[in-house]
Parts: structure tokens; C-alpha cells; sequence
């Protein structure tokens, strides 16, 4: 039994293994590809560390395109999106999972029932309200929707929060807790690891959206990263320039690995947590 573990485990790491090869591989060619010279990029056979290493790509695409604005647009989307949201998100999965109120259950499908409808049904007439509010080409359109929460994370909070004793909130009614405080007292720390878990998932999401920003955003100092980086691969790509936009997909990477590191330790408790209630 214990040489067939063995065997079997053995088995298991070397795919786990080829697997990360596949998974890593491109970003260290990216990484590698982004500190060489042009004429190295296309090298028989590849080269994948640069002698020597060539830095200047990263002061170069400061000034080839607005990527501190595009940077900025990002950022300024995407946290408060998702800060505010997942606010008033947490808030509604704690009202449809803990709170009785008529039609609840009624109106938490219909909200669900949303999902099915595809983005690019919407798109249009949404695109026709906004630009009757003057909010075409500005950030409006990206943030605005959001801060009234996102329902996959409603429904997953309110599926974490079903497993929480109805007995601590009706403990707390009884002390005479405000709604409120039930929720920023008592269930918000208990949800903490879901919502980190779904924070980063839609930080992520908002991060790498290409789709709305192009519909709304026109001009260069109003647009998002990931437009600068299109604008990028579609100016230098035509000159071979791939270091300089690898460099650029560099920066645009940066922000989703350090919020990973941050939230690491919450996103595996949320896994472990949901696997033992599973």
C-alpha cells in the first residue's frame, strides 16, 4: 500500500509539476522577453535570460503612451468599485440570508435571474442612458453601476452566511443590536475570508476588463490600462517592438500580484473553510 502512494503521489506531482511549467512559462517569457533587444526576441534557439539585461523598455514606455493615466483610470475604477460594492454587497447578502422581510426569496431569484441575461443584450441601451446623462467618455459608466453590488457576490455571501447559527443574531436582537451593528459586528467577521476571496476575484475582473472601457472611454487621458496596452500592441507590434510591450503588460500584471500576496491568506481560508462545511 504505501509503495502504490508513492507511485501514486509521484504521479500526481509530475502533472501538478507539468502543469505549472505550462502555467508559468509564458509569464517568465514575458518577463525575459520584456529586458531584451528587439532583434534578441526572435533568437534560435531562445534565449530566455537576457545577457545583459536591458532595463531601458521600462523608462521608455512611460513616454510612448498615457500608461501613468491609463494606471490611475485603473486604479481609481476598481478600488472604488469594488471598496464601495462590496459594502452594499455584504450588506444585501446579509438582509437576504439572515433578515425576513415580504418576498424575499421572490426577489433574491429575480435578482439572480439577471445573470442569464448576456452583457451584449444590455449593452446598447445602456449605452444610449448614459450617453443621455453625459457620462460618455468618463469614468461614470464603469463606476457607478457597481457600487450598488455585484450579485455573484451577493449570492455567495448569502450561501457563506446560511451556515451561520440563527441563534447569535436573534441572541444579539434580544441585547437590543441595530440591524447595522448585527451586521458590522457579528456577521461581517465572520464572512471576512468569503469577502476577500471575492474581493480580489472582482478587483480582478474590473482590472482586466477591456470591453466597457472601450464602448464608453475615447479619450487617451480617460482610458484604462488595458486600453493603453491595446493601443500599445497595435502601434509597436507592427515595428516588432515586443519588449517594450512586454514591459508595458509588466506593469499591468504588477497590481493583481501584489493583492494576491495581500489577500493570500484569506482566499486559502475561504477555500479550507468552505471545503470542511462542504
Amino acid at each position: 500500500m504505501k509503495s502504490r502512494r508513492r507511485v501514486t503521489n509521484t504521479i500526481i506531482f509530475i502533472l501538478l509539476l507539468i502543469g505549472a511549467v505550462f502555467m508559468i512559462g509564458p509569464l517568465l517569457w514575458m518577463l525575459s522577453t520584456s529586458l531584451k533587444d528587439k532583434q534578441d526576441v526572435f533568437a534560435l534557439p531562445p534565449v530566455w535570460i537576457p545577457n545583459p539585461f536591458q532595463f531601458g523598455k521600462y523608462k521608455e514606455i512611460w513616454e510612448a503612451g498615457p500608461l501613468l493615466s491609463g494606471i490611475k483610470n485603473s486604479v481609481i475604477i476598481a478600488v472604488s468599485v469594488t471598496v464601495v460594492g462590496t459594502f452594499t454587497s455584504s450588506l444585501a447578502a446579509f438582509a437576504f440570508a439572515k433578515l425576513k422581510f415580504p418576498a424575499k426569496n421572490k426577489i433574491f431569484l429575480l435578482m439572480l435571474s439577471s445573470l442569464m441575461i448576456p452583457y451584449p443584450a444590455v449593452m446598447i441601451p445602456q449605452f444610449f442612458m448614459f450617453s443621455k446623462l453625459g457620462w460618455v467618455d468618463t469614468l461614470l459608466p464603469l463606476i457607478v453601476p457597481g457600487l450598488f453590488g455585484n450579485i455573484v457576490m451577493i449570492f455567495f455571501l448569502r450561501q457563506y452566511l446560511s451556515s451561520v447559527p440563527n441563534a447569535i443574531i436573534e441572541a444579539a436582537k434580544i441585547d437590543g443590536s441595530s440591524y447595522f451593528r448585527l451586521y458590522s459586528s457579528i456577521t461581517f467577521p465572520l464572512i471576512k475570508p468569503a469577502v476577500a476571496a471575492q474581493l480580489i476575484l472582482w478587483f480582478m475582473g474590473i482590472w482586466n476588463d477591456y470591453l466597457s472601457p472601450i464602448i464608453y472611454l475615447n479619450s487617451p487621458e480617460k482610458q484604462t490600462l488595458q486600453l493603453v496596452i491595446a493601443n500599445f500592441n497595435a502601434t509597436y507590434a507592427i515595428q516588432t517592438d515586443y519588449p517594450l510591450i512586454m514591459a508595458a503588460s509588466i506593469i499591468a500584471l504588477l497590481p493583481m500580484l501584489i493583492i494576491f500576496l495581500v489577500f493570500q491568506k484569506q482566499i486559502i481560508e475561504s477555500v479550507a473553510i468552505s471545503g470542511v462545511k462542504g
